[in-house]
C-alpha cells in the first residue's frame, strides 16, 4: 500500500463515518483518527510521510479560511475579550505550566525544549474543535469562542515554539529579541492579509460573477498564497489568514449572485470535510512515527508522559474558573450601570448592546464544555514532526524522540478520550441554544428582508405596468417570504406555475428577481452589523438563494442544481 493508496483509504473511511457517526453520536473525526491509527498498526501498512514544511501550508490555510469566512468583523469585535483570553493568555500560560513540569520529569531535555514541547501542545486545534462543537447543537456564543480560540491561538503558539527552537538550534534568544520577533511576525501579516484581501476582491470583482468557477478557483489560491508569503516575510501565516478572510468576507457583494454563493458555498462545504478527513488520518498514521521512534522504551515514558497530559487538561479548567468569575461581575457592572442611566434618563442603549454581544461562558455547565472542548489535534502533530534532528552545531535535538511521543500522547489522549466523551458531557450537563432567542434574532431578520422586497416592488412599480394578476401575485411575495424565512423552504415553484401568457411570465419574473435581490441585499447588510450572528444571516441568505433558482435560466439551474425536497 503506496502513499496515494493510504490518502484514498482515509477518504472513502471519511465517506463512511460521516454518516455513521450520525448514528452512533461520536464525532467523525475521532473515527477518522481512530482508523488512521488502526492503518498504521497493521505491518503491511508502510509509515507514511508528509515532508512537515508542506503540512501547516497545505492544511490550516484552508481550513482556517473556511472557518473564518463563517464570521465578520463585527462579531469578532465582540467577542475579542474571551477570545483573545483563550487564544493568546491561556496560550501561555499553558506553555509555561508545561515546561515547567516538562523540565522537571523529562530526562535531557533543556529548559528551551521544554518551552517548545508547552508551545506545541498549548494550542488546542481549531479543526478539531470546529468540526466537533458544530454538530453537537451548542450554543452559538461557544461556537464562536471556540471558534475564535481555534483561530488566534496558533499564532500564539508558533511564534512561542519558533523562538524555543531556535533557542535550542542556534544558541540563547533573549527576552527581547523574541518580543521583537512576535511584534514583527504580528505586523507583517496584517500587512500581507489587508495586500492580499485587497487585491483578490478586487481581481474577483474585475471577472465578474457571470461564472462562478473564476471565483472559486481564486477562493481556493488566496488564502494558501497568503499563508505562504506571511511565512517567507517571517510573518505569522495564520493571522495573515485570519486578516485575508476577514477582509474578503466584509467586501459588497453582488446580492443577484445566488448562483455564485450556492457553488462557492457547495465547493467549500466539500474541501473543509475532504482536507479535514485527510488530516485527521494523517494524526492516527503519524502515531507510528512516535512509537518507532521510542521503540521498546515506551513504557518507560508513562509517567513523565501521563504528568503533561495532566497539566494540558488541568490548566485548562483552572484558567477558565476565576475567567467566568471575572465575566459574571462584568456582567453585573453592566446591568447596574444600564440600570442607572435609565434612571437618570439617560440612554441605556449602548450599555445593553455591550452586554448582549459580549460573548462568554457565565455558566458553570457552558465553562465546562468549553474546558472539555480543548482537543488537539492537526497543529500539535505538524510542529512536533517540526522539530530538527539536529542542531547547528551537529549534535541531536537533545529529547527530540521523547518530546514526539508526549505530543502525539497529547493528542491521543485529548482527540480521543474527550472528543468522543464530549456528547455526552453536552447532554449530561444540559447546554442547548435558547431557541426563543434564536426565533426572535430570525424573526426580526425575515421583517428587514420582506420590508426590502415590498420596497422594490414599489419602485418597479414606477417603472413597469404589471398586469392585475401578476401584481397581486408579487404584491403577496413579501408576505410568503416572511413566512419562508421563519421556516424551512418548500422546494415547489408554484410561484411561476401559474402564469398564463408569456408576458405575465416575464413580468413576474422580473419583480421576482427584483424582491429577491434586494431581500438578501438587505439580509447581507445586517451581517456587518453589531450583534447579528453572521451564521445565521448565510443561513437565511441560503434560504433565498435556493427559492430564486426556479426563477434562473435554464444553463444556471443545470449548472447549480435544483433544491431537493429536503432544504
Amino acid at each position: 500500500m503506496d502513499q496515494l493508496a493510504l490518502i484514498a483509504a482515509v477518504l472513502f473511511a471519511t465517506a463512511v463515518f460521516i454518516p455513521l457517526s450520525t448514528k452512533i453520536n461520536v464525532p467523525w473525526p475521532v473515527l477518522v483518527t481512530l482508523f488512521g491509527i488502526v492503518l498504521a498498526a497493521i505491518p503491511q501498512v508502510p509509515q507514511v510521510y508528509v515532508d512537515p514544511d508542506l503540512i501547516l501550508p497545505l492544511v490550516l490555510p484552508p481550513l482556517l479560511y473556511a472557518a473564518a469566512r463563517k464570521t465578520s468583523w463585527r462579531f469578532w469585535a465582540a467577542n475579542a475579550r474571551p477570545i483573545l483570553l483563550l487564544a493568546v493568555a491561556l496560550v501561555m500560560v499553558t506553555t509555561a505550566a508545561v515546561a515547567y513540569v516538562a523540565s522537571a520529569v523529562v530526562p535531557g531535555i533543556s529548559l528551551a525544549g521544554a518551552v517548545a514541547l508547552g508551545a506545541l501542545v498549548s494550542p488546542p486545534d481549531p479543526v478539531a474543535a470546529t468540526a466537533i462543537a458544530a454538530k453537537l447543537n451548542l450554543p452559538r456564543r461557544l461556537v464562536s469562542m471556540l471558534e475564535g480560540e481555534g483561530l488566534f491561538n496558533d499564532v500564539a503558539a508558533l511564534v512561542l515554539y519558533q523562538v524555543a527552537i531556535a533557542a535550542v538550534v542556534g544558541g540563547s534568544l533573549t527576552p527581547g529579541q523574541a518580543a521583537t520577533r512576535l511584534l514583527l511576525a504580528a505586523g507583517l501579516a496584517v500587512v500581507v492579509g489587508f495586500g492580499f484581501g485587497w487585491g483578490f476582491t478586487r481581481l474577483i470583482a474585475l471577472l465578474g460573477s457571470a461564472d462562478p468557477r473564476p471565483q472559486v478557483l481564486l477562493s481556493v489560491l488566496a488564502p494558501t498564497a497568503t499563508y505562504v508569503m506571511a511565512e517567507e516575510l517571517h510573518g505569522s501565516g495564520v493571522l495573515a489568514v485570519l486578516i485575508y478572510t476577514l477582509y474578503s468576507v466584509s467586501r459588497p457583494v453582488d446580492a443577484a449572485d445566488a448562483h455564485g454563493r450556492l457553488t462557492t458555498d457547495t465547493f467549500w462545504s466539500m474541501t473543509q470535510t475532504l482536507v479535514t478527513g485527510i488530516a485527521f488520518g494523517l494524526v492516527g498514521l503519524e502515531f507510528q512515527t512516535a512509537f518507532e521512534a521510542i521503540g521498546a522504551r515506551w513504557t518507560s515514558l508513562v509517567g513523565e508522559t501521563v504528568a503533561v497530559v495532566g497539566v494540558v487538561v488541568v490548566v485548562r479548567l483552572l484558567y477558565l474558573l476565576p475567567s467566568v468569575l471575572l465575566a459574571k461581575r462584568f456582567y453585573q457592572r453592566l446591568q447596574a450601570g444600564a440600570l442607572d442611566d435609565a434612571l437618570s434618563g439617560r440612554s441605556a442603549s449602548r450599555r445593553l448592546q455591550r452586554q448582549r454581544d459580549t460573548d462568554v461562558p457565565i455558566g458553570w455547565r457552558e465553562t465546562v464544555v468549553v474546558w472539555w472542548a480543548g482537543m488537539r489535534g492537526v497543529a500539535t502533530v505538524a510542529l512536533a514532526l517540526a522539530i530538527p534532528t539536529v542542531t547547528d552545531d551537529g549534535t541531536p535535538f537533545p529529547a527530540r524522540d521523547r518530546i514526539l511521543f508526549i505530543a502525539f500522547s497529547v493528542v491521543l489522549v485529548t482527540l480521543v478520550l474527550q472528543g468522543l466523551t464530549l456528547p455526552t458531557v453536552v447532554k449530561l450537563l444540559g447546554v442547548r441554544p435558547s431557541a426563543r432567542d434564536n426565533d426572535e434574532a430570525e424573526a426580526v431578520l425575515a421583517e428587514r428582508a420582506a420590508h426590502a422586497a415590498a420596497e422594490a416592488l414599489n419602485r418597479l412599480q414606477d417603472e413597469r405596468d404589471f398586469g392585475v394578476e401578476v401584481w397581486d401575485r408579487l404584491n403577496a411575495f413579501p408576505t410568503d417570504l416572511l413566512v419562508r424565512l421563519n421556516a424551512q423552504l418548500s422546494s415547489d415553484s408554484q410561484h411561476t406555475s401559474r402564469t398564463g401568457k408569456a408576458s405575465d411570465r416575464a413580468d413576474f419574473l422580473i419583480g421576482l428577481r427584483q424582491m429577491l435581490s434586494a431581500a438578501r441585499e438587505e439580509l447581507l447588510t445586517a451581517r456587518s452589523e453589531r450583534g447579528v450572528d453572521p451564521l445565521l444571516i448565510d443561513q437565511l441568505v441560503r434560504r433565498l438563494d435556493l427559492y430564486s433558482l426556479p426563477a434562473l435560466p435554464a444553463t444556471e439551474r443545470d449548472l447549480t442544481g435544483q433544491p431537493d425536497s429536503t432544504q
